[in-house]
């Protein structure tokens, strides 16, 4: 998804690069890579998350893998 573009609602993938801003929720069956401009205000599941400096997420992170899953719930941008 391009810097400038914008999507609401729900989002499934098996891979994606976001760098715009999305609102709702994003599911990822493999790898989420999160740009520097990249404002996600969802709820975001991903087997591996890739977070640019200066991204910014809002919601609830939680990274799968075959056997079991973490999440966080975190407002902050990327570091």
């Amino acid at each position: 998804m391009a810097a400038k573009s914008q999507w609401d609602g729900e989002i499934h993938a098996q891979a994606a690069v976001i760098a715009g801003r999305i609102s709702g929720k994003l599911v990822v069956e493999q790898k989420l890579e999160v740009g520097a401009t990249a404002v996600i205000q969802a709820d975001i599941i991903a087997r591996t998350i890739a977070i640019a400096k200066g991204a910014v997420i809002d919601g609830e992170v939680t990274v799968t893998t075959a056997s079991r899953s973490c999440s966080s719930k975190r407002s902050a941008a990327g570091s």
